[in-house]
C-alpha cells in the first residue's frame, strides 16, 4: 500500500494526518487522489465509511486558493446535515494548516449565523442542496469563483429526491471547474449526473461487500397493538444498541416517549429536531450512553454507527429496498446482525409479500411482551421453536 506522500500529498498535510493517527490511505483514497490532484474530474464508487471524505478533501485543500468574502472557491454538496458536519470536522484541521476556512451550511440551523459565516471569507463550503439554494437566492453567496465541486453520496441524494436541487446548483456554476463525484452506485439517475456534469472522468471503484439478507438473522413477530410498545421495550432491554424505525416524525416522538414510560432510555431523531438535539442523540448513541434510537428513514441516513445489536422495524417498510437499507445498520464492519419486524394482524399479508421479495422463508411468530425469547431474538429458530400463525 502506498503512503499519502507517495500519492502526492504535501508534507504539511501528511504531518497533520499523522498527528491524527492517519498513516495509510484507504483504497478509494489511493485510487482517486492522484487523478484529483492532477485536476481531472473523478468518479469514485465506494460505500459509506470507505474514506471518501479525504479522497476528495485532500486534493481540494492541495489545489484550492484563498477566496474573497462571499465567493467560495470549493463547494461540497452532501445529502444530510449530519454528513455536512462530519465532512467539515474532518477537513477543518487540515484546512487550518494552510490558513483556509471550511464552513458547513445546512437546514435546521439558524440562517443568520450561517449567513454571517458565508459573507466572510470561506474557502470551502460544505452544504446540503436546499440550504445552499436559499443563500444563492438571497445573493449572500456567489458561485462565480468556484473551481472545485464535490457531489458526495450521489445515490443518497437521488434516494432523498435532492438531485433536481443538485442540478440547479451545478447549472449555476459558471466557467471551468473540477467535479468530483462519489457514490455507492453509479447507475440510473446518478449516471445521468455523470454524463451531464463531468468531463471524461477518471472512473475508480472499490469493491465492497454488499449487505445481504443472508448476513442477518431475521425475525417477524406478530404482536397485538396494545402490547406492541412493551414487545419493543423487551427487545431493547436485551441489547446494548437498538435502532427502531418508524414511518413518520410524529410516530418517532410518540414511540420514544412510550419506551421511556416503559423504563427504556430512548430518543427520537428526525428532520424537525434542532441540529444540536440530533447531534447529541447520535453522539450519545454512538458512545453507548443511549441504548435506543428511534428514527425515520430520512434521518437514518446520518447514522454511521458500528456495533448496533438489533434493528427493529417497528413500522414495517413498504419496499424491500427500504428493509435492506434499514437492516444494514446492524450488519456493518463485517458483523452479522439481528433484524426484527413487528407485525400487526392487518399488516400480515403485506409483510408476507415483502418477505417473498426478500427471499426470506420463515413463519411469522406470535409473541407477547412477557415472552423470554424477546431478550435474545437470535437465539431461537422461528421454524422449530415457535407457535406459527
Amino acid at each position: 500500500m502506498k503512503t499519502f506522500d507517495a500519492l502526492g500529498v504535501s508534507p504539511d498535510l501528511t504531518a497533520t494526518l499523522r498527528e491524527r493517527g492517519i498513516e495509510q490511505p484507504f483504497p478509494i483514497q489511493e485510487l482517486t487522489i492522484p487523478d484529483a490532484l492532477a485536476g481531472r474530474d473523478v468518479c469514485g464508487k465506494a460505500k459509506t465509511g470507505s474514506g471518501k471524505t479525504l479522497a476528495f478533501g485532500l486534493p481540494i485543500l492541495e489545489r484550492v486558493t484563498r477566496s474573497e468574502p462571499g465567493r467560495p472557491r470549493a463547494l461540497v454538496l452532501v445529502p444530510t446535515r449530519e454528513l455536512a458536519g462530519q465532512v467539515r470536522d474532518e477537513l477543518a484541521p487540515l484546512a487550518a494548516r494552510r490558513e483556509l476556512r471550511v464552513e458547513a451550511i445546512y437546514g435546521g440551523a439558524r440562517m443568520e449565523q450561517q449567513a454571517r459565516a458565508l459573507t466572510g471569507r470561506v474557502d470551502v463550503v460544505v452544504a446540503t442542496p436546499g440550504r445552499m439554494i436559499d443563500f444563492i437566492g438571497r445573493k449572500q453567496v456567489r458561485l462565480d469563483d468556484v473551481a472545485h465541486v464535490v457531489i458526495d453520496e450521489a445515490d443518497r441524494m437521488a434516494d432523498m429526491g435532492f438531485l433536481p436541487q443538485v442540478e440547479w446548483i451545478l447549472r449555476h456554476i459558471p466557467g471551468d471547474h473540477q467535479t468530483l463525484l462519489f457514490s455507492a452506485t453509479l447507475d440510473g439517475v446518478v449516471d445521468t449526473l455523470i454524463q451531464r456534469y463531468q468531463r471524461a472522468p477518471a472512473m475508480h471503484e472499490v469493491a465492497s461487500a454488499q449487505v445481504t439478507v443472508e448476513e442477518m438473522e431475521h425475525r417477524f413477530l406478530l404482536v397485538h397493538e396494545l402490547d406492541k410498545v412493551k414487545v419493543a421495550a423487551a427487545i431493547a432491554a436485551g441489547a446494548t444498541r437498538t435502532i427502531m424505525f418508524v414511518n413518520t416524525k410524529r410516530a418517532a416522538d410518540r414511540l420514544a416517549r412510550s419506551l421511556s414510560a416503559e423504563g427504556v432510555r430512548a430518543r427520537a431523531i428526525h428532520g424537525d429536531l434542532r441540529q444540536r438535539e440530533r447531534e447529541r442523540a447520535l453522539g450519545d448513541f454512538a458512545d453507548g450512553k443511549l441504548p435506543v434510537l428511534v428514527a425515520t428513514d430520512v434521518a437514518a441516513r446520518g447514522i454511521h454507527v458500528d456495533e448496533v445489536d438489533v434493528v427493529v422495524h417497528y413500522d414495517p417498510p413498504e419496499e424491500h429496498k427500504t428493509y435492506l437499507h434499514r437492516s444494514g445498520r446492524t450488519a456493518r464492519a463485517g458483523e452479522s446482525g439481528v433484524v426484527v419486524t413487528l407485525v400487526l394482524w392487518n399488516q400480515e399479508l403485506e409483510v408476507k409479500r415483502l418477505m417473498r421479495r426478500l427471499g426470506i422463508e420463515q413463519p411469522i411468530v406470535e409473541v407477547f411482551s412477557n415472552d423470554p425469547r424477546l431478550a435474545d431474538p437470535a437465539s431461537w429458530d422461528p421454524a422449530a421453536d415457535a407457535a406459527v400463525v
